[in-house]
């Protein structure tokens, strides 16, 4: 027995003292690489030591997310935030103790404001329906207040836009495509489909990248498809277009979209044909003559006056010619990959978007024909009936059903290494991702929006959340005193 002992202590001292001549070994090469390359100047001055800062600059978001970040200081989106969305999806208990962690001194907060006679309970309606495209051969009628917004397959993986697809069918709400056109698994789950028609066209394009009215045709043909949505901009990067890795290209996605396989897969900044606002007024037209069905177009607000010769174009064509829809994209969208720059400066928020785009169709007498529909970090119930009140008629929110897929907001998006196998196509990840928990999740999630949003507006003294109107909603200004909503946009014309 003691001379197995003394072996094995023998076996362990030699791996060790191998182990030790291995991190030694590396040491020493990491220090001649790092005082004889040029490219950083930290490594060069303090080589091997100097590795660490970038370890750790690559680490620091995970740290600031669950050790250091108070519940509503973290960026894109908070613990408290994320939190609700988690507990809600996994229909667990969404009431918080002791108190608020929210601040009402803050400028921009939001409060609403309860009524003395508040809507009791069987007093309380579901949201009223909505009817989108009333000339088209077929109108969209629904009265879901949230939905999936765009999220395409190739930036999603395969179980994440199958799990979205079947919660979504679950929670009677719409999903879009995004511009990566129509897959098996969008129409899989059985939910509303809104098909969104990128710069590229993907999915919608001819052999030579331009609007195919055949292909429109045939995606218009399945039932699930409800509504057709030209997308102009978006949020996250205003005045560029997409890019999809070619390694996420492969030969299923390439099919799909109509591209070459393995190439990465760049979008126009802009629609080539898409010169002036009478040119938006043409294309759709050309997809609703071909379609039957609604179409209205997606847009980060800027620059505004165009849109006051758009409104004046509709009237001078006459009412018909109307995008049945206009979905507003706030400037703090977000995306798989943008450049930095877009994402951080450029085009206006939803809290001035929203309220600019709804006052001026009133001035032109639009309002009532060309519905509204609100994206931007809206993920929890109160933001969404922020929105409502604010006058869209619909909210959509790819973030916030990403985090009831079960995203840990990890940073991954671009680089094909999601961690919860959401965008990612390496087959090993996505097997943590279970359709059918992630796709009643998403139904959970979704329920549990609209409930929280009709208990805001039952405390209103509103009998449902599409009721909720700006005089039900006050603004922190800078003095630390609120102003009301109505009263803060009433020059917004």
């Amino acid at each position: 027995m003691s001379n197995f002992i003394m072996f094995s202590i023998d076996i362990f001292a030699s791996m060790f003292i191998v182990l030790l001549g291995c991190v030694v070994l590396t040491v020493i090469v990491f220090y001649f690489r790092d005082i004889t390359q040029t490219k950083h100047a930290i490594r060069r001055n303090y080589p091997v030591i100097g590795r660490f800062r970038y370890f750790f600059e690559r680490q620091g978001e995970f740290f600031r997310q669950y050790f250091f970040a108070q519940d509503r200081e973290e960026m894109p989106f908070n613990r408290a935030e994320r939190s609700w969305v988690y507990r809600a999806a996994k229909d667990v208990d969404r009431t918080a103790a002791f108190g608020s962690t929210q601040s009402l001194e803050v400028t921009g907060t939001v409060m609403f404001m309860n009524c003395a006679f508040p809507t009791l309970d069987e007093e309380a309606l579901d949201p009223s329906n909505v009817t989108l495209g009333p000339y088209c051969k077929t109108p969209y009628t629904t009265n879901s207040l949230f939905n999936v917004s765009g999220m395409s397959f190739g930036a999603l993986s395969k179980p994440a836009i199958r799990a979205l697809s079947k919660g979504a069918k679950l929670a009677g709400c719409w999903m879009n495509t995004g511009e990566g056109g129509l897959s098996p698994y969008h129409l899989e789950g059985g939910a509303d489909i809104v098909f969104q028609i990128g710069t590229a066209k993907y999915g919608a394009r001819d052999e030579h990248g331009n609007l195919s009215t055949e292909k429109l045709k045939e995606i218009a043909a399945h039932e699930q498809v409800k509504m057709f949505e030209l997308k102009m901009s978006q949020g996250a990067k205003p005045g560029k277009g997409g890019m999809l890795p070619g390694r996420k290209v492969n030969a299923e996605i390439a099919k799909i979209r109509g591209i070459p396989e393995g190439q990465d897969s760049i979008s126009p900044n802009g629609h080539p044909e898409i010169k002036n606002p009478a040119d938006i007024l043409d294309m759709i037209a050309t997809v609703r003559n071909a379609t039957g069905k609604p179409t209205g177009f997606k847009a980060v607000i800027g620059a505004y006056g165009w849109l006051e010769t758009l409104f004046a174009e509709i009237n001078h064509r006459g009412i018909e010619s109307a995008p049945d829809f206009i979905t507003i994209d706030s400037a703090d969208g977000g995306t798989g990959a943008a450049p930095q720059p877009l994402m951080d400066s450029v085009g206006l928020p939803l809290r001035e978007s929203l309220p600019l785009v709804v006052n001026m169709l009133e001035k032109h007498g639009l309002r009532d024909r060309i519905k509204i529909i609100a994206s931007g970090k809206l993920i929890v119930p109160s933001k969404v009936a922020w929105a409502l009140a604010l006058g869209a008629d619909f909210v959509v929110s790819a973030r916030g059903h990403m985090f009831a897929l079960g995203c840990i907001q990890a940073m991954q998006c671009n680089k094909d290494t999601c961690p919860t196998g959401i965008t990612t196509h390496n087959e090993r990840l996505q097997r943590g991702l279970n359709v059918a928990d992630k796709a009643q999740r998403v139904a959970n999630y979704n329920k549990y929006i609209h409930y929280g949003a009709g208990l805001i507006a039952h405390s209103c003294g509103v009998t449902s959340a599409r009721e909720l109107k700006r005089e039900h909603v006050r603004i922190v200004q800078e003095s630390g005193l609120s102003e009301p909503l109505d009263k803060i946009y009433e020059n917004y014309k």
